[in-house]
């Protein structure tokens, strides 16, 4: 590694100036920051191209990053002299959709190729301030964290401290809803190098060209840019975070919070202040231009005493929350005592399930090693991120389903239909068992607290 950098908290390492602005941003959380373009010098720019997806669609300049590397480091030069001399320009975002699990579509903006490289490195430098302020309850596109670290967090709080209801928050049309000056504004508390707003300014301005025609976005942040997350995260530190963090000091009993990005979940002792919480933060939020979706935030009754509770009224089950594609249940263990049992959401899993159906149809003539192979990487890839304790009989079915939807598609390519025995070997062979691939929060814990105290 070069000799002109520092390691961060999250392992990624900064240069020498970076490290500095970081540690000036610990020592002093009310700085204002006069001096931060220079940082963005062609080394940084190098960098951020060479972090970007090589095969992400190109954006209205029609540039790949195959193509870009062709003379990169003249073009770098340029852009660099661009970014400084303050010629240079955003362009519009490209708007496409992919499809939600409700069956509508969510808008995403495809950036230019090098308003990604200008973002990526504003967003490092940024980074170093505001990864300082942040909260810890924070975990949403932050570096070193990451959606796992959110869910064992939660279940964490939920077992340590005394939540009897959780309040499960949804925001309504997040990124769509950002008030831009006021983003702006919050930005300047710390901020005060006028050239960085300045060019937030344009990404945030640049509008979007859709089937052709541009249109100007009066509010919100482009979903799918680079900055975006960060903006997000910056936005809902102060509007949400800070704020939470002052409200809880005034409360009687316990009070946690998890969020990732614009994703949270609060933990209540007493009913009454989980109910005055959610009253004023209506409030609060609508002095910020954003709302609850109110047909998705519920508080219900959960914990330790949430089934004893609900039996002695006649309730049945205590309910249930989703939470990164998990479903959060009240249960027990073997020995009796309160347990969290997470499973994989059931729409996402079926959403899933579809789709592979309809891939596996598209797939019923290639070579049968081809499909195996392809399956077989799905399937990793799915149990990478949901194989938790107590999840693998959920993810047993799903391999099952697969199975049975990749013996129908080999059935219909020939008159005589294979049996299942005999196709037995084949599923054997390509689709992988779940095994467990993430611990017990509380083993990941204790692993993440002991390289904490003994660093290499």
């Amino acid at each position: 590694m070069e000799p002109n950098t520092q390691p961060t908290q999250s392992g990624e390492r900064v240069s020498q100036g970076l490290h500095g602005v970081r540690e000036r941003a610990r020592k002093n959380k009310q700085e204002r920051f006069t001096a931060l373009l220079h940082h963005v010098n062609v080394d940084l720019l190098r960098e951020s191209y060479y972090g970007l997806k090589r095969k992400a669609a190109p954006g209205v300049d029609g540039m790949t990053w195959k193509e870009y590397e062709t003379g990169l480091e003249d073009r770098l030069k340029d852009l660099h002299s661009r970014v400084h001399r303050g010629a240079y320009r955003a362009l519009p975002s490209k708007r496409v959709y992919i499809p939600k699990a409700n069956g509508r579509q969510r808008p995403l903006g495809i950036a230019a190729l090098e308003d990604k490289i200008v973002q990526s490195a504003v967003v490092t430098v940024l980074h170093q301030i505001y990864e300082e302020d942040f909260r810890g309850f924070s975990y949403g596109f932050r570096p070193g964290r990451g959606q796992h670290n959110a869910l064992d967090a939660l279940y964490m709080a939920i077992h340590g401290r005394k939540v009897n209801w959780i309040l499960d928050m949804d925001l309504k049309g997040f990124f769509d809803n950002i008030d831009k000056e006021r983003l702006m504004e919050l930005i300047g508390r710390r901020i005060a190098d006028t050239r960085i707003p300045r060019m937030i300014r344009k990404w945030l301005n640049a509008g979007i060209i859709e089937e052709g025609i541009w249109s100007e976005t009066e509010k919100g942040t482009p979903q799918g840019a680079v900055i975006s997350p960060l903006l997000a995260n910056i936005y809902l530190h102060y509007v949400l975070d800070q704020w939470t963090d002052q409200w809880r000091q005034s409360a009687q009993g316990d009070i946690i919070m998890v969020r990732y990005a614009d994703d949270a979940v609060m933990g209540f002792q007493h009913e009454g202040e989980a109910k005055r919480f959610l009253s004023d933060l209506r409030e609060r939020l609508r002095r910020y231009g954003l709302e609850l979706n109110e047909e998705k935030t519920r508080l219900i009754r959960f914990g330790r005493f949430a089934r004893l509770n609900r039996e002695e009224r006649g309730e049945g089950k205590p309910e249930a929350f989703t939470f990164l594609g998990f479903r959060h249940i009240c249960a027990e263990n073997s020995l009796g005592r309160f347990e969290i049992r997470r499973i994989t959401d059931g729409d996402r899993r079926r959403k899933k399930l579809r789709q592979l159906k309809q891939q596996l149809r598209c797939r019923m003539h290639e070579p049968v090693a081809q499909t195996g192979e392809w399956l077989k990487s799905v399937l990793s890839g799915y149990y990478q991120y949901h194989a938790i304790p107590g999840n693998l009989t959920v993810l047993k079915r799903f391999r099952r389903q697969v199975a049975r939807y990749w013996f129908h598609a080999l059935g219909q390519r020939s008159q005589r239909r294979p049996t299942w025995e005999k196709l037995g070997k084949l599923f054997d062979h390509w689709l992988p068992v779940p095994h467990v691939v993430h611990e017990f929060p509380d083993a990941r814990f204790r692993a993440s607290r002991l390289r904490a105290a003994h660093p290499k």
